[in-house]
């Protein structure tokens, strides 16, 4: 093995989005109101759910902590990709970056199994409005979200690990914006095929079964609906799910579409444009899905930002 093959990465290149330095300082500016608005938007949400008395219920304190998600999903990507906008090298530590990986996947992960138990909490108070106050108390809201984030953050831990004692020994440059599987497995200088399957397999699993587990949700949810006598009264019931079905729509639509369509033709820049989508456009449009569509949410805003 020659000197230049048994070379050790310490350092990885994100290429991001290459272009002039213009256009590297046009696309910094309009991610970082991106960022600034996903924060202080979704932060606002978490500031009402926890002022507002109204809103102390199951159904609005997983909004809050969905919001306080959102936050921390965007913060895994955006700020580096700032920093990398303004770089001249764009490079990113072996540690800096497989830290990057773990927290990128574990709040996406996470992300799904809320949507899970917020589809789960529509459900109840829907299907079964007598059995929602027993079933749904607080603390059982609260112990959902925490096995949402314990799940969510040891889905990946083994992966993570395996793919970090794989070797690197170049070329270190990776075309997307984030430190993620399929690139860095790209880079690895000996096969791992058992790694990578085991990655795509859970990916797959946590996906599907999430996806399915609400669809199913909704499916039984708009049984529900169709049986009430009134018009007005179906849409009332439908509405409060709105909101909820549009963020899942979004980002499991293009999670989908990443995984499912064919990227023979370029596949790097469409797999950032996904990435991009649901890991930085969803939260940065959470804020807005969930205001503009409920009366108690812009009600407590309101009261918040003393508007009223």
């Amino acid at each position: 093995m020659n000197n230049s093959a048994a070379r050790i990465v310490t350092e990885f290149v994100l290429l991001g989005f290459p272009s002039c330095q213009e256009m590297q300082n046009l696309l910094f500016s309009l991610f970082f109101l991106v960022y600034v608005f996903t924060v202080m938007g979704n932060g606002t949400i978490i500031c009402a759910v926890r002022l507002d008395k109204r809103l102390h219920t199951p159904m609005y304190i997983l909004l809050g902590n969905f919001a306080f998600l959102e936050i921390c999903y965007i913060t895994s990507t955006v700020p580096s990709m700032l920093v990398n906008f303004l770089s001249e090298t764009k490079t990113i530590s072996f540690v800096e970056c497989f830290l990057q990986f773990y927290f990128f996947t574990s709040l996406g992960t996470t992300e799904a199994y809320f949507l899970c138990i917020m589809a789960y909490d529509r459900y109840l108070a829907i299907c079964r409005p007598l059995h929602y106050p027993t079933v749904m108390t607080q603390q059982v809201c609260y112990i959902l979200m925490f096995l949402c984030w314990v799940f969510g953050f040891l889905s990946y831990s083994v992966s993570t690990v395996q793919l970090s004692q794989l070797p690197f020994c170049g070329p270190n440059t990776i075309d997307h914006f984030v430190c993620d599987m399929e690139p860095l497995m790209a880079l690895s200088c000996a096969p791992a095929p058992i790694t990578e399957i085991i990655f795509y397999i859970l990916s797959s699993l946590i996906i599907i079964l999430t996806l399915l587990y609400i669809l199913g949700s909704y499916l039984f949810l708009l049984i529900a609906v169709l049986k009430v006598p009134s018009a007005a009264g179906r849409w009332k019931a439908f509405s409060t799910c709105g909101s909820h079905l549009t963020v899942v729509s979004l980002f499991f639509g293009t999670l989908l579409v990443m995984y499912v369509t064919p990227t023979v033709e370029n596949p790097a820049q469409i797999q950032k444009i996904m990435t991009l989508f649901y890991s930085v456009v969803t939260p940065f449009l959470n804020p807005l899905i969930y205001t503009l569509r409920n009366k108690e949410m812009k009600a407590a805003l309101k009261k918040v930002l003393k508007m009223e």
